[in-house]
């Protein structure tokens, strides 16, 4: 057995290694300066403490430019301090959900997750690192914040600098590192994965959707993994284990730029899968982002299912899936500025609900306390406690399981939802890579106003349309398990009609602030329910962008980005 030795290396700090909501990400350009991505792996190691040595890690990550060298620099630093045993996927490939799926059947202390999620990839793009803990979600923040202070005063890390383990091959390889045995297994990226869909989901009744029978035709799907970490996955379930043809799946071979695509499931990056379902013969359409944590759902011609109904159609229809027939259903979450369409199906089952902050690190404590089955995000995140991670194909073979049963489309069952419930029109706008320094000043400024003794009961008035302010704040949470608080979560102004306006920065971005304005506004007239939530929403955005002054502030006249 082959020996080596760890060696110190002295470096010097770096000011900005701070985790967001998803980790550490950055340009591409600054992770591959000398010692920056050592630096950061030696202080997630460290923030472990005294579990690190003898453990077992998880790692892997979503194809982009450099991960591979990252997975390199993390075997040789996890080596050096006494890490036993390294699960890496093939090739350095790991989507976040297996990451997640990986950690909770070995029972590892946690994994390194390599990703910038939705951002571009490639040598001008984005990288990023995050830490997952033992129960398989996002680090939390107490982790997190220790995370950054060793960052903050870090002179030295460890390493193993001889060794190299080739991550391309299937295998196990173990090593001396300071004469404790230190093991590397490069397994396959799907397997585990691809086994725990198969004991959740119906794949019989799904695959005789996809094929149809006598009294029902072939149920016609576009799947669409964006040239992102989910390629290899799409192959395995949709061509392997449903046996739909190659030409229903696209963009399935990881590339480390994402094929120059900007690999975020919406309806403006993914809008050649909305112009071919709209245009051929599909009943479905689907696309998953970098990672494989996001989705989009369209149905037949296009039809576009806003992930907060996205999230309110699975909680209704979530009985009909055979794992939730097994564990039952113990209550529904969601992110703050997500569409509240789920909460009135909370309501009607008498199922908890709770409302979290951005992060889906937030829903962990939920899950392991056992008070929730199913969460989302509105940024096209959705997921349930089968992880702790949202899960792009989770919520794609969801879908397929309910519509299997229910013999509906896409559009027949969100029509019938909502003359059920009413709809929660919901838009977002994004404002990318805006002057981070004025958008600061812009949230500032809204957060004065909002906070004047007078705002509450302001009558906002446009297009003949009253809009009466109910409550207003900067939103905060404390976690009802742990007891831990989260504020300054975003600006809500709340209308006594249920509409709402919310103003974000978003912590996901490399560089400059991206600012989202999130829109809200309840309808229980069936009249409303085919129009376009553009026109439907149209005063409360001017609204908001007048309250808000955000052309002023940002020089934008537009968004970037509307879903």
């Amino acid at each position: 057995m082959t020996s080596y030795a760890s060696s110190i290396v002295n470096t010097v700090t770096f000011e900005g290694q701070k985790p967001g909501t998803s980790g550490l990400r950055k340009a591409v350009k600054v992770f591959q300066q000398e010692h920056y991505t050592e630096n950061f792996i030696q202080a997630i190691l460290e923030a472990t403490g005294s579990s690190l040595v003898g453990s077992t890690l998880v790692v892997g990550g979503d194809g982009r430019y450099y991960g591979k060298e990252a997975v390199q620099k993390i075997i040789k630093i996890a080596a050096a301090n006494g890490v036993a045993k390294l699960i890496v996927g093939q090739n350095g490939i790991l989507s976040t959900p297996s990451v997640s799926t990986i950690i909770r059947k070995y029972k590892t202390l946690g994994g390194i997750v390599l990703t910038a999620s939705h951002n571009p990839g490639g040598p001008n793009g984005d990288f990023g690192i995050k830490f997952n803990c033992e129960n398989g979600g996002p680090a939390p923040d107490t982790v997190t914040n220790k995370i950054y202070d060793i960052t903050m005063n870090l002179k030295q890390y460890k390493i193993v600098s001889e060794l190299d383990i080739d991550i391309d091959k299937i295998q196990s390889t173990s090593v001396q590192v300071d004469k404790k045995l230190f093991t590397v297994d490069i397994i396959d990226s799907v397997a585990d994965y691809v086994s725990l869909m198969k004991e959740i989901f119906d794949f019989t009744s799904i695959k005789k959707l996809l094929h149809g029978s006598a009294e029902r035709p072939a149920f016609q799907v576009l799947i669409n993994a964006m040239n992102g970490v989910t390629g290899p996955y799409v192959k395995q379930i949709f061509v392997k284990e449903l046996e739909v043809s190659d030409s229903s799946i696209v963009n399935c071979v990881p590339k480390d730029d994402f094929g120059g695509l900007h690999p975020d499931p919406n309806l403006t990056y993914a809008v050649d899968l909305v112009n071919a379902v709209k245009n051929g013969p599909y009943d479905f359409g689907a696309a998953f982002d970098g990672d494989g944590d996001r989705n989009m759902i369209i149905g037949k011609k296009a039809f576009f299912v806003n992930p907060s109904d996205s999230l309110a159609v699975l909680a209704d229809n979530l009985k009909l899936i055979p794992y939730f027939i097994k564990t039952g259903i113990k209550g529904y979450a969601r992110s703050m500025p997500t569409g509240a369409a789920v909460d009135r199906v909370a309501k009607k089952t008498n199922i908890e609900c709770f409302q979290v902050p951005t992060g889906w690190k937030y829903f962990g404590n939920l899950m392991d306390a056992g008070r929730l089955s199913l969460c989302g995000e509105e940024s096209f995140g959705t997921g349930s406690d089968h992880i702790r991670e949202k899960d792009g194909i989770w919520a794609c073979l969801a879908w397929l399981n309910i519509i299997a049963t229910l013999g509906k489309s896409v559009e027949e069952i969100l029509l019938s939802h909502w003359n059920t419930y009413g709809r929660n029109f919901f838009t977002r706008y994004d404002y990318e890579n805006c002057d981070a320094e004025k958008s600061n000043q812009m949230m500032e400024y809204i957060e004065t106003l909002i906070n004047k003794p007078d705002f509450v009961g302001t009558k906002l008035l446009l297009e003949n349309k009253t809009y009466i302010v109910k409550e207003a704040d900067n939103y905060s949470y404390e976690d009802p398990i742990d007891k831990s608080k989260a504020s300054k979560q975003g600006l809500r102004i709340l209308f006594e009609d249920d509409s709402r306006i919310i103003f974000r920065l978003s912590g996901t971005g490399s560089s400059g602030a991206t600012i989202r304005l999130y829109i809200e506004s309840y309808e229980s007239d069936p009249s409303t329910y085919n129009q376009d939530p553009q026109n439907i929403l149209k005063p409360l955005v001017d609204i908001s962008l007048q309250l808000s002054k955000l052309q002023e502030y940002t020089g934008r006249d537009k968004p970037t980005v509307i879903t």
